[in-house]
């Protein structure tokens, strides 16, 4: 079963301000949720890759992140879909660790837990440190416009990355699933 790497924030939720810090405000894109039971009901499994350094800047704990991907878990299982994990990394930029993106530590730790690489799989993301770390990893990058998406579009425009050259674009999370089932 191939795996599809999703960015949260952004692509599966709104992120009104640099961070979402309590499961109120955590609120899905719309489409997304949807799309995300449509491509596991296609065969998909989805794994969310997150950067999550409100944790370490203390304007969330533990606690709060699990109950914000409860939510997440329970609206895509409503809609007849399943998450199939969620990792993130707690560290701030300053902690220069493997797993906070671009750094690849966490697409490591998926292909661990799934005994499988993640080598041309899709990693969908709306921030530039997404397409760096799938491209980093072989994966395939992919941009939605939602979340910061449209902002990263105009910086790669301005600031063209060679790597990224490869980088599907997609208004949305819902038109990436539409995409992805069809050349399934």
């Amino acid at each position: 079963m191939a795996i599809i790497i999703l960015d949260r924030d952004g692509v599966i939720n709104e992120q009104p301000g640099d961070h979402v810090t309590s499961v109120d405000e955590w609120t899905p894109i719309p489409g997304s949720i949807e799309a995300m039971a449509r491509l596991g009901q296609a065969g998909f499994q989805l794994a969310i890759a997150t950067n999550q350094n409100g944790l370490s800047l203390g304007l969330f704990d533990l606690d709060d992140l699990e109950a914000m991907h409860a939510k997440l878990r329970a609206l895509v299982e409503d809609a007849g879909g399943e998450v199939a994990g969620i990792f993130y990394c707690p560290h701030s930029e300053a902690d220069n660790c493997r797993c906070r993106k671009p750094g690849t530590g966490l697409l490591d730790v998926i292909e661990a837990e799934f005994d499988t690489s993640l080598h041309d799989c899709y990693f969908v993301g709306d921030q530039r440190r997404d397409l760096q770390c799938a491209v980093a990893k072989g994966c395939k990058p992919v941009l939605v416009k939602s979340g910061r998406g449209e902002e990263t579009l105009l910086s790669l425009m301005q600031d063209p990355d060679p790597s990224l050259i490869d980088t599907a674009v997609f208004d949305d999370l819902a038109q990436f699933a539409d995409f992805a089932i069809h050349k399934a």
